[in-house]
């Protein structure tokens, strides 16, 4: 099919006049951008046939370098204008590949002229070329024309605006929509510059998070950034994560300009329901974050016939006060998100380096008080090391902005572990989730806090919730597992803890599955797990001969012991290893005399004697009720 001069396109109850460039709804013009008339005419001609994107951005925009998202948007722009609200209309998505359009389309004469097959007869559109000074001459009328069209089209856009938001929607799904803020492309050029774009959806996910938590659900970070390659299909992400919408995006920048673009994409048919894209200065980088959350939250809603507007925060939270701290931040979380012992150390200096750019900033403090409270854990040293510092960062981080969730979050965690100040905890991990529903890491906290209490039902309920926000998280899973163990349902934790297994098969949490085993007295399943791991550390050693112990295997829970002993002396060892092996083994005196010494440093083992059914050998004991009693787990 070629263009039509001397004639129209029809389609349903459109007309599509290429001649005078309008669109005709019932013989009203339907307002139009040029470059989305253009698209749809091109479309139009080639009625049935795919056109791959590249190929309709080069007979769009043929002397333009122009991204993707520019398409996307206009393509957005045009099923609006076709009342198009889903995917099966005029304008087709082909995954991956490009749109197709697939209304029946008529080729009507003007004058009812028409060949000898009786199509319409067509010739190419030729456009006459304008001498350069034909052009000077016209200038100031060619300006004052093209203020009028702008007048014109700022008129018409309001108008279809009004028309549009009037439409019938459908009715709203029960319960929360789910979104996934997919990694955004880091197109620099520069794989060092991976931290901004990771730290741009990362943002993202924090904005949206906080706008209307009640009736829109956000993915948490570590689930989404397991698309990074982009190879997986939109409808796989969304089984996978369970959501109905899912935004991509991407960045570029240099030293003063950033350009990000985004578009919101309904997952079940694909439909484009939005794009943008936004150029700015770097400076002023949250305040473009915020307004692209503000706008997919309001297309949302709109797309659901909620017209209910939602209000954004009046400032980013924690902003800070110049761009290069703002950027170091995102670069210590970059490294936070790696979550090893030589990740941490490095966000330390990027938090730091932060906090000394702009001291108000809030965010730094908080992640530097979570980076703390996680390092002694990871290098199997003691709290005291860390743990001060840690509660430092935290009321600082409050100090500055007493809104600010991840800061609650990191200060229960602290007063938990450390002080074992459990009333203090509750009330800050609750006041965390209040602050953002959408924070995963806070229910996922405060789930193992209610465990550690013996509250397992709540802990589930609130486990339940983290999995929902990070569906893919391999910590959330696990620690799911953790908690059915507690809860004595062995089957279910193996069960879960074998899921975690297919996810991630050497993921090391998920280890625990051998103390569900020894539980249910399964042990040569349990020294099957243990022995594939081929035992080198402390933990190893230590969980060997607690399950050699418990089996009745003295002699080579003795030699597993003899081995752990071997590493004292090269390192200060945590208790908790010596703790199992002497549980195992059933030597209860020295089983104590390792759990005052993991009392002494204020180890993070004493956080599970109500629940573990690891110390159940030793609960007979006058000397256990009044430990429980030290650490603020006593009835």
């Amino acid at each position: 099919m070629q263009s039509i001069v001397d004639g129209f396109y029809e389609f349903d109850e459109f007309r599509l006049d290429g001649k005078n460039r309008v669109l005709l709804l019932r013989q009203e013009p339907v307002p139009l951008t040029g470059k989305a008339f253009d698209t749809l005419l091109v479309l139009v001609e080639n009625e049935g046939q795919l056109l791959t994107k590249n190929s309709l951005m080069q007979a769009v925009w043929p002397d333009s370098l122009v991204e993707e998202a520019n398409l996307t948007q206009t393509v957005f722009i045009l099923r609006k204008a076709l009342g198009q609200t889903r995917d099966q209309g005029y304008i087709v998505t082909v995954p991956g590949r490009g749109y197709r359009f697939v209304a029946d389309v008529k080729q009507v004469p003007r004058e009812g002229r028409l060949t000898e097959d009786n199509s319409a007869a067509v010739r190419p559109i030729e456009i006459p070329s304008m001498p350069e000074k034909s052009v000077r001459q016209r200038r100031p009328a060619l300006l004052g024309i093209a203020v009028l069209l702008i007048v014109s089209l700022a008129v018409a856009l309001a108008a279809y605006s009004q028309w549009f938001r009037s439409r019938p929607r459908p009715e709203r799904p029960a319960g929360r929509s789910m979104l996934a803020v997919l990694p955004f492309r880091n197109l620099t050029g520069d794989p060092g510059q991976d931290y901004f774009s990771d730290g741009m959806t990362e943002e993202m996910i924090a904005q949206l998070g906080n706008l209307d938590p009640l009736h829109l659900g956000v993915i948490a970070r570590t689930s989404v950034m397991r698309y990074k390659s982009g190879q997986e299909q939109l409808d796989q992400i969304g089984r996978e994560l369970g959501v109905q919408y899912v935004i991509e995006g991407s960045v570029r920048r240099d030293s003063r300009k950033v350009r990000i673009t985004a578009q919101l994409i309904l997952v079940k048919d694909q439909t484009h329901m939005w794009a943008r894209e936004y150029d700015g200065e770097v400076s002023n980088l949250l305040g473009l974050q915020r307004e692209i959350a503000q706008e997919i939250a309001d297309e949302i809603q709109a797309s659901l016939g909620d017209h209910r507007h939602v209000r954004p925060s009046s400032a980013p939270r924690a902003s800070p006060e110049s761009y290069e701290a703002y950027d170091l931040y995102l670069k210590g979380q970059y490294f936070w998100n790696k979550r090893t012992a030589e990740g941490f150390q490095h966000a330390i200096d990027y938090y730091q380096q932060a906090i000394a750019k702009d001291p108000n900033s809030a965010r730094a403090y908080a992640g530097l008080a979570d980076t703390y409270a996680l390092l002694g854990p990871s290098r199997a040293l003691p709290q005291r090391e860390f743990m001060p510092k840690a509660r430092a960062a935290a009321l600082r981080a409050l100090e500055i902005d007493d809104n600010l969730p991840e800061a609650h979050t990191a200060l229960a965690l602290i007063v938990q572990n450390y002080d074992w100040d459990w009333q203090t905890s509750e009330k800050e991990f609750r006041r965390a989730i209040e602050l953002n529903p959408n924070y995963a890491t806070a229910h996922h906290w405060y789930a193992e806090h209610l465990a550690w209490r013996g509250r397992f039902e709540e802990a589930l309920r609130e486990s339940e919730r983290a999995r929902q926000l990070d569906p893919l998280s391999l910590i959330i899973a696990t620690d799911n597992g953790a908690i059915l163990y507690y809860s004595r349902q062995y089957d279910r934790a193996i069960a879960q803890f074998g899921a975690v297994r297919e996810m991630d098969s050497q993921f090391w949490r998920a280890g625990l599955m051998v103390f569900a085993y020894a539980q249910k007295g399964m042990f040569a399943e349990a020294l099957k797990e243990l022995e594939a791991k081929n035992p080198k550390g402390p933990y190893d050693f230590g969980t060997l001969s607690y399950v050699y112990g418990r089996s009745g295997q003295m002699a080579k829970a003795r030699l597993a012991l003899g081995k752990l002993e071997q590493l004292n002396p090269r390192q200060a060892l945590d208790p908790t290893p010596f703790i199992r092996a002497y549980i195992g083994m059933g030597d209860r005196d020295q089983a104590f005399g390792w759990l005052e010494k993991a009392y002494s440093q204020r180890g993070n083992v004493m956080t599970t004697l109500q629940v573990d059914p690891l110390y159940d050998p030793l609960r007979s004991d006058p000397r256990f009720p009044e430990l429980l009693h030290r650490v603020g787990l006593g009835q």
